[in-house]
């Protein structure tokens, strides 16, 4: 994997995650909070209609959740953008460090309120994070000195 394609992916990556977390945001106003409770519905499988995002506690952490979920995609971005071509051992760094310290948050939160498909999708945005991350650092690394 070359460095400019897997700064790319990282930007992807980095957009898929803004627009999930639009969509949890959504979750916070009842008129359009059905794509958050679909997705609410399918981490707790089997996707049959038993969960809602329906109380004002719900929508406070949908607004919560979904914000913070845009202001991490955002941040990937500009450390892709801008600090990978001066620091890349720091913007690798940031990325993996980060990413890790999500997910083991995120997915044993998750797999102890019984979202277990949760752990699922976070293990395979992991992968799409750390993996081209590790393969940036190093490749710049490597040329660098």
């Amino acid at each position: 994997m070359s460095r400019d394609f897997a700064a790319t992916w990282l930007k992807l990556t980095s957009l898929f995650i803004v627009l999930l977390g639009l969509i949890v945001a959504l979750g916070a106003h009842p008129a359009v909070s059905l794509p958050a409770t679909l997705l609410a519905d399918a981490v707790f499988w089997p996707f049959d209609g038993a969960q809602a995002i329906d109380t004002q506690a719900a929508r406070v952490l949908a607004a919560i959740g979904g914000g913070v979920m845009v202001g991490w995609g955002v941040m990937m971005w500009l450390i892709i953008d801008r600090l990978l071509p001066s620091d890349p051992k720091l913007a690798r760094l940031m990325m993996i460090e980060a990413t890790f310290a999500w997910y083991l948050v995120d997915s044993s939160s998750s797999f102890v309120s019984g979202a277990s498909v949760n752990v699922l999708l976070n293990t395979l945005l992991l992968a799409a994070i750390v993996l081209p991350a590790w393969r940036i650092g190093a490749v710049r690394v490597a040329t660098a000195g």
